[in-house]
């Protein structure tokens, strides 16, 4: 799940992560009364969106005096920001951050990602901050430190030092960037998160570190024990189906599609589409279910993919393990009788109790619905229909 820089900043707070004064205002009226309250005379002006690259969208704005800071905040307040990551359809900026601006001597970039070849988290470190650290890393990969985290979750002093060096500290900044480096680490493990970045973090005049900017990118499947997070779920910043996916526990992914697909298991939903495609369809969305789908559920998976224009055709590829196709059968035909599906369906269903399940679906009477006795059956049915 993403959050706002913001809320990053507050959670590296509760680190002491340095951070420089910072304040969020969402209205012209906040903002106003902040001003007026306030002895600011410039600031740096930030669109809050679940995306990066906001400078070069426009979304970053430096103001030098009062005036500014306000001209700036009424322009980026409800502006839609389009890049490269928000899509073609852009993101509405809700709300607006302010912090002072900070003479800065140099920037640097620190991260910490989940490295799927090691199993494990590693450190991302960079004297060049600032800029994207892709490009840093294909240009100049020399300039790019990659140290896996570990096991304890804090760095050793060789470690340490290997980092100072490599970033370029002097001697009498080695406390201070240890405890940065490690309170870094310690965040990025105990918020369950998949990406945990500072760029950039700065090294004032007054050889200070400050983070400015923060992001933080938390696994799906750690909400449960991080309560705090996920009330920071912001609807504004995702599609209407993707807020309702949200709000029934449901991973759903909008694409540009006409094939809606319906699945229990990520693993099994990239090869559902993998499949579509192969046969000359393209998917509308994934949505997964989960593994224990009730009735419930499959009926609510219905509503978010009915609910896309651009679909044109459903399929339905369930697994059935610890619950049973027959289970799973009836879900989807309560659920097609509830929704009303006048589109296309074409149901799949494999595992326990398939015959049941299967024999189900036959007698239900569902005018639109096709049963396919594999996955290859399934796909080239659905991209058929789907054409038509």
């Amino acid at each position: 799940m993403n959050i706002h820089e913001y809320q990053a900043k507050k959670i590296l707070q509760n680190y002491c992560i340095p951070l420089g004064d910072f304040v969020v205002v969402s209205s012209q009226a906040e903002l106003k009364s902040f001003l007026k309250q306030s002895n600011w005379s410039s600031a740096v002006v930030k669109a809050q969106v679940h995306a990066g690259g906001r400078g070069k969208a426009g979304g970053v704005k430096i103001a030098k005096s009062p005036a500014e800071i306000l001209e700036a905040g009424q322009e980026l307040l409800g502006k839609k920001l389009v890049n490269q990551q928000t899509g073609p359809q852009g993101m509405i900026c809700q709300q607006i951050l302010l912090s002072p601006l900070v003479d800065i001597k140099q920037e640097y970039y620190l991260g910490a990602v989940i490295d799927r070849n090691l199993a494990q988290g590693v450190l991302i470190a960079s004297a060049v901050g600032g800029v994207e650290i892709e490009k840093v890393a294909k240009e100049q990969p020399e300039k790019v430190l990659k140290l896996a985290i570990p096991s304890t979750g804090q760095f050793r002093f060789f470690e340490l030092l290997r980092i100072i060096k490599f970033m370029g500290w002097k001697k009498d900044l080695f406390k201070e960037a240890g405890q940065l480096i490690n309170q870094f680490i310690r965040a990025f493990i105990e918020t369950d998160a998949s990406l945990l970045e500072i760029n950039p973090l700065v090294l004032t005049s007054e050889e200070k570190f400050i983070a400015l900017d923060a992001k933080l990118v938390v696994d799906d499947n750690a909400l449960f024990r991080q309560k705090e997070i996920k009330g920071y779920f912001d609807a504004t910043q995702v599609s209407a189906y993707e807020a309702e996916a949200q709000q029934q526990e449901l991973a759903y992914i909008p694409l540009d599609g006409q094939i809606g697909c319906m699945v229990n298991g990520a693993g099994l939903a990239m090869a559902t589409m993998d499949l579509i495609h192969y046969y000359g369809g393209k998917a509308a969305n994934f949505l997964d279910v989960g593994g224990s789908a009730t009735q419930e559920k499959v009926a609510h998976g219905f509503k978010i993919i009915l609910s896309d224009p651009k679909v044109k055709a459903i399929l339905v590829n369930i697994f059935g393990g610890i619950m049973s196709c027959e289970t799973v059968a009836a879900g989807v035909i309560a659920a097609a009788k509830e929704v009303k599906i006048d589109l296309p369906l074409v149901v799949r269903i494999e595992g326990t109790k398939v015959e049941e399940g299967r024999a189900l679906l036959a007698a239900a009477g569902l005018a639109t619905l096709e049963i396919a006795s594999n996955l290859e059956e399934a796909a080239t049915k659905v991209v058929a229909l789907a054409s038509k």
